[in-house]
């Protein structure tokens, strides 16, 4: 079965423009990497309903993707993504999810008229999402997107839980990292060899005696990885070059 492509979606002008700071994107990274999953793109948009519908489309558009979305599904005039989810990925039409507007009522009571209200008119075929915190529900379309709030006290909770239903058996990412003395460029040849089983990454940098360079392969297969690994090394010994490697736990 192939793997899922897990994507982030940050909903938020507050954060472009930096009177907020981001907190998803860690985290997210940080829950997929204890379970030895990577996060595949990381989006962070202005309160734009043409663009958070393209972005929204895009990542659709991605083998297996898996998106966490965060932000605007209130009920402000600025909150914009229940609509733009329903665009991208349904016919455009909202329609009021009954349990949704029983949570919402028997939470608020008269106050959730007229306004909070509207946050139970959802894409068709929505799925609640359970609040831990005030029980506003978050929704989901196809067990594939979920879209949840931009506080994080609410959607990271609802992040773990989804992961553990989406992902509940933790699988190994082999990962082996050098650093040598020397510029990336005499890997070149070896880097356009990788097969695409394998991410490779390099990482130069210069410092006042000279050029280092930063070299993480890994893969979901230890063979394949070590074998990966290991054309780096031999050609470093071949040519006499110092490197250093790295203890890293595997992910």
């Amino acid at each position: 079965m192939s793997l899922p492509n897990f994507f982030v979606l940050i909903i938020g002008t507050e954060i472009l423009n930096q009177r907020r700071r981001d907190k998803h994107f860690d985290f997210v990274a940080s829950s997929l990497a204890q379970r030895g999953y990577k996060l595949t793109g990381s989006f962070i948009i202005e309160d734009d309903p043409a663009l958070i519908v393209q972005t929204i489309k895009f990542i659709a558009a991605q083998p297996n993707a898996v998106l966490f979305s965060f932000g605007g599904i209130g009920s402000t005039p600025d909150d914009h993504t229940r609509r733009c989810a329903a665009i991208a990925l349904r016919d455009g039409t909202l329609s009021l999810h009954q349990e949704a507007k029983k949570i919402i009522v028997g939470q608020l009571g008269e106050k959730a008229y007229p306004y909070s209200v509207r946050m139970a008119e959802l894409p068709k075929g929505a799925k609640l999402i359970d609040n831990p915190i005030n029980k506003m529900p978050a929704f989901s379309l196809d067990d594939r997107y979920f879209f949840m709030p931009g506080f994080p006290e609410m959607s990271h909770p609802m992040v773990e839980e989804i992961l553990t239903r989406l992902i509940p058996n933790r699988q190994t990412y082999y990962r082996h990292t050098l650093t040598a003395l020397c510029k990336e460029n005499i890997f070149i040849d070896l880097m356009e060899q990788m097969p695409k089983e394998v991410e490779f990454s390099s990482l130069p940098k210069l410092y006042e005696d000279g050029w280092r360079v930063s070299i993480s392969v890994a893969s979901y297969d230890k063979n394949l990885a070590e074998r990966a690994f290991k054309m780096y090394t031999d050609l470093l010994d071949l040519k006499g070059i110092h490197y250093g490697l790295h203890d890293e736990s595997n992910i």
